[in-house]
């Protein structure tokens, strides 16, 4: 039978408990575990498709075409499993499959509550997860912080849930913080005591603390907390700040966090193999050569916007030995202020995916910067149609080139609407999503990269490169290197004569891991090693 863990958070919002449940996935998969990871976030939105990404972060894309929270992003990077629409769930969509239901009666004329109907929602939702594939294990993620009006629904359906699938079946996580209070010279357990007394006042006692700290806490501590919060002291975790979030599953580990995981949900141990992960965590903090790449972006405000991106630079800096530096830089900045200012001196630049005409200007810039100065580049959705208008007006001869989406109305629309998308009216969950195939050319970059004739990558977008242009542009030098299986959509572009110019319509950074870098940033991190070498090899003027 599936076991379940439900991992909580108290104290503060932030906690880190994605990471935290993602470490215990990756803790279980080294013991040859099947594991699926759920997140139950408590916003009333349906999803996070049509949330800013400056509230929001980044919106992580599955294979099935589901918007998700960031959180799945890194179930995936640390689980090395794909998720799917059925391990993301928001308080939003639970209502409204409750209210369809009572729309087509469903509930025989009864009235509808909170508990039952919200609660067995909620319940029906994560055993589908356990249905779906059959895992060993569910983790599911609350989101929100314990004492939240918004999250309570969800903490009354999975406390009744030990009750239905068996207490043997089910372990309660808390993630709650230790802070040091500089001025007393001392760590403070008050807030974890007060978090874990409203976590029982709903009637959840957690049976592991895993404790956020900036330092060791004290066997004396770990003591005072089990016999506060009544949890036996082997099972008071210490997480302590760590340099990278890879390094957070050996930490657990070393914490005896998995070990007590399987002693409370009656599992077999096993031998953990973790030694993939740690090669990952010494080569990334033993780095060769230092190499800096620029991210020309509309939300570099918020890192979390591109985290996926990050993400996936760093599993290739890793592989590459390279000690990664991200130079952030406001694309509209480049629209009032020289490039050069601001791009001078990188060794790669990525212009990443967004939405809207703000900016806009500056990526076409930074795009017209890298080609020029032969900087390895790789763009990212709108990072491609940002180097299709770029190539329009500054090298085909079509100045006032643009795309539908900023200029409706303009004479040269080199990108242009899906034709699906002409009569679309909602703006959730309506763009192009999920996973579709792709055929590579033969004799490209693409292909070099890829080593296959057809990949598979996920999209969202509702705006492609427009075929009437096709020609024009493979006559003055463009290559278009990947196209859908029927040639109608142009998937991958790149220029010859570069040292590494690639851009794609797809999302390549939501398939990269720690384990298996994405090859197109494989490609592009090997390009910005071979020019920093040669820049350090360039003599200093006397």
């Amino acid at each position: 039978m599936t076991k379940f863990v439900f991992v909580t958070g108290g104290v503060v919002s932030s906690i880190g408990k994605g990471i935290v449940a993602s470490s215990l996935g990756r803790l279980l998969k080294s013991r040859d575990y099947s594991v699926s990871i759920l997140k139950l976030d408590p916003y009333i939105n349906v999803d996070p498709g049509t949330m800013s990404p400056f509230q929001h972060g980044e919106v992580f894309v599955t294979e099935d075409g589901a918007e998700t929270d960031l959180d799945l992003g890194h179930y995936e990077r640390f689980t090395d499993t794909s998720m799917s629409r059925l391990n993301s769930v928001t308080t939003g969509s639970i209502y409204q499959a409750v209210l369809n239901k009572e729309r087509r009666g469903e509930y025989m004329g009864g009235t509808v509550q909170v508990i039952p109907h919200i609660t067995n929602e909620i319940k029906d939702r994560i055993q589908r997860v356990a249905n779906n594939t059959n895992p060993d294990v569910v983790i599911t993620e609350i989101g929100g912080t314990v004492g939240d009006i918004e999250s309570l629904p969800f903490l009354e359906a999975i406390r009744q849930f030990r009750k239905d699938v068996g207490r043997q079946n089910v372990l309660y996580m808390h993630v709650t913080l230790v802070p040091w209070i500089p001025s007393a010279g001392e760590m403070k357990t008050k807030p974890t005591q007060h978090s874990v007394k409203e976590l029982r006042s709903i009637g959840i006692q957690p049976d592991i603390l895993v404790c956020r700290c900036d330092r060791p806490l004290p066997p004396g501590l770990k003591l005072k907390m089990s016999e506060f919060c009544d949890v036996p002291v082997e099972c008071v975790i210490t997480a302590q700040d760590a340099s990278s979030i890879y390094e957070v599953p050996l930490i657990l580990e070393r914490e005896g966090l998995a070990q007590q995981a399987l002693n409370i949900l009656q599992l077999e141990h096993r031998q953990p193999d973790l030694s993939q992960w740690q090669t990952i965590v010494d080569r990334l903090y033993r780095p060769t050569h230092k190499i800096e790449v620029g991210i020309v972006g509309k939300y570099v405000q918020l890192n979390d916007a591109y985290l996926s991106v990050i993400e996936a630079l760093r599993h290739s800096a890793i592989a590459t030995g390279g000690d990664l530096h991200l130079r952030w830089i406001n694309s509209e900045d480049l629209e009032t202020e020289e490039v050069e200012k601001y791009l001078e001196g990188v060794n790669g630049l990525v212009v990443p995916g967004g939405f809207g005409i703000r900016g806009v200007d500056g990526k076409i810039g930074a795009v017209k910067y890298a080609r020029d100065r032969q900087i390895p580049f790789l763009g990212l959705c709108l990072g491609m149609q940002c180097s299709v208008i770029d190539w329009a007006r500054n090298v085909a001869g079509l100045d006032d080139a643009n795309s539908a989406e900023f200029d409706p109305t303009g004479k040269h629309p080199v990108i242009n609407l899906l034709p699906e998308q002409q009569d679309v009216v909602d703006l959730g969950g309506t763009m192009r999503l999920g996973l579709y195939p792709c055929r590579i050319e033969p004799n490209t970059l693409a292909h070099k990269l890829y080593q296959k004739e057809v990949i598979y990558e996920r999209h969202r977008h509702r705006y492609e490169f427009n075929n009437a242009y096709r020609n024009l542009f493979l006559e003055s030098g463009y290559k278009v290197s990947g196209t859908s299986p029927d040639g109608r959509l142009v998937e991958i572009i790149e220029l010859p004569n570069h040292p590494f110019f690639i851009a794609t319509q797809f999302h390549p950074e939501f398939q990269s891991r720690p384990s298996e870098p994405h090859p197109l940033f494989n490609g592009f991190m090997q390009a910005v090693m071979t020019r920093s070498h040669a820049a350090s090899e360039i003599p200093t003027p006397v």
